[in-house]
This record gives structure tokens, C-alpha cells and sequence, in this order.
């Protein structure tokens, strides 16, 4: 979960099904939803993922019967309420978007918190004992 569900949360989607695939339901949301934004949606093709079809969503439509753990990423916004019974982990990773800015640094920035959710996505499902 992030605050407009277009940039953090949409590439921890794409990434979380990519290394699980079907074998676990995997679904974002947010707060304020608005649109996927062009530069996730770029850094993931850069890494063979295509969230293309994705679409930003609000928390209310997550299913939350099928909700075992929420990642919150919000770093300085105040993070979306789930009022579900799941697990909460906060990674706090900063905003890629909405920097005013030439296109080449701002697609730096959707790089590195790509990488680095990549990294604590694969680590989590690790310690959970589920194979990437």
C-alpha cells in the first residue's frame, strides 16, 4: 500500500507476481488513488516485467479475505489504514514521483527503489520459507 497507488506499490505488485506467480494472490492499493505513472511502468520493462495493464486502485478494493501480510511504503506521507487482520510491515522508501525535475533523473530514482524492492520483496518471501 502506498498514498496514490501509481509508483511504489504498483512496481511491488508487478515484482511480488513476477517471483510468485500464481502461487500467491498479490494485490496493491491506495489511499488517494490516481494512475499508474509512465516511469514505474518503464523500470519494470526494463527487468522483463510488464505492469502495462496494471491500474491504480483504492485500498477498499483490496480483498481483504485474501490478505495474509501488508507492506505499507510509505516514507514521509501518512500511509493508507487497512483495517484488515493481516500482518503489517512498513518499509518506508521514498517517493519516486512528483519531482520537478528532467525525465532521466526521476527514471534514477523509480531504478533504485525498483532495485531496492526487489531486493526486500525476494528477502521477505525468503524468510517466509516461499520459493522466487
Amino acid at each position: 500500500l502506498c498514498v496514490a497507488n501509481s509508483a511504489r506499490s504498483q512496481m511491488a505488485e508487478g515484482i511480488a507476481r513476477d517471483l510468485v506467480g500464481d502461487r500467491l494472490p498479490v494485490q496493491s492499493g491506495g489511499s488517494a488513488p490516481s494512475r499508474v505513472n509512465p516511469l514505474a511502468v518503464r523500470a519494470l520493462a526494463e527487468i522483463g516485467i510488464d505492469i502495462s495493464g496494471q491500474r491504480s486502485k483504492s485500498v477498499d478494493e483490496v480483498d481483504r479475505d485474501a490478505v495474509a501480510t501488508v507492506i505499507t511504503l510509505c516514507a514521509e506521507e501518512v500511509c493508507p489504514v487497512y483495517l484488515g487482520d493481516a500482518r503489517r510491515l512498513h518499509w518506508p522508501l521514498p517517493d519516486p514521483a512528483g519531482h520537478d525535475e528532467p525525465e532521466g533523473a526521476s527514471l534514477e530514482r523509480f531504478r533504485a527503489v525498483r532495485d531496492e524492492l526487489r531486493t526486500r520483496i525476494a528477502a521477505w518471501l525468503a524468510e517466509e520459507g516461499v520459493p522466487a
